[in-house]
């Protein structure tokens, strides 16, 4: 399918005429709320922004980089809750970014550069130690690209980071995981510490559903993120790196000469 053959729209909510929801072909990819970007629509991205919020300071500024933008709805919470903190995303897809740019426009001096590259592309030009927070959340349609979920590509994402930097990612998969397990490996592989969250109907495989990886050279703090997660709007279970490594990580991992997309959700939302 070409760039013109697809289908890309912003669609207003019924109920708040500030918030819109970025489809592609059908599928919703981001929803942002211009007059709040503490909403959170998708309960991932709730969970992602918890992990954030967790991480240093409470509002200290931190380096960003997010691998996949589409709407930028996790870029826009930074910029608002940890003002000043540089935000570079790696989008390639310019006809996204340009309808995203001119129907819901960035906030003024948001500190968010968008770079039309790919992912692997991108994070490979970039230098040792450059981010404190990594951020990949970047879906082809309904899938995760291959590239993206290699133990060389968690090897350059390891290098990017900062020593105690953050690298969070937005996977989807169904029971038995068969895919979460061969790219958990590699994120094992590549860091010192792995956490994962979802929600407990994935996790006990009675639906499709995203989960998040969050991994660090430095130990996570997931006591306090189970705390958030008791909280949630939406609630989640959080499970530390012993039950990750026991019950998620596959023998060996995807490598560029055998990866493969992440399974293809039927219908709703993902990125």
């Amino acid at each position: 399918m070409t760039e013109r053959e697809r289908q890309i729209q912003i669609v207003t909510d019924r109920d708040r005429s500030s918030a819109f929801t970025l489809t592609i072909d059908g599928t919703e990819q981001s929803y942002v709320d211009l007059d709040d970007p503490l909403r959170l629509e998708f309960d991932y991205v709730q969970r992602m922004a918890d992990a954030i919020d967790g991480h240093g300071a409470p509002g200290e500024p931190l380096r960003f980089v997010h691998v996949g933008g589409a709407g930028m709805t996790l870029a826009r919470y930074v910029a608002a809750t940890r003002p000043r903190s540089p935000q570079i995303v790696l989008e390639p897809d310019e006809q996204v970014t340009a309808l995203v740019r001119e129907q819901l426009p960035l906030p003024r001096h948001s500190g968010i550069k968008v770079r039309a590259v790919d992912g692997r592309s991108g994070v490979a030009a970039m230098r040792d130690d450059f981010a404190d927070v990594v951020v990949l959340d970047a879906f082809e349609g309904s899938q995760v690209p291959a590239d993206l979920t290699t133990a060389e590509f968690f090897l350059d994402l390891a290098r990017v980071a900062t020593p105690d930097g953050l690298v969070l990612l937005n996977l989807a998969d169904r029971a038995p995981f068969a895919y979460l397990r061969r790219a958990v490996r590699g994120v094992c592989d590549a860091f010192g510490h792995v956490m994962i969250s979802a929600e407990p109907a994935t996790l006990k495989g009675r639906r499709f559903g995203n989960v998040m990886v969050a991994a660090s050279q430095q130990p996570l703090a997931w006591e306090d993120l189970a705390r958030r997660a008791a909280s949630s709007p939406f609630p989640y279970r959080v499970l530390p790196y012993r039950e990750v490594v026991a019950t998620f990580a596959a023998k060996r991992p995807f490598t560029d000469a055998d990866s493969q997309r992440s399974p293809a959700r039927q219908g709703t939302f993902l990125a």
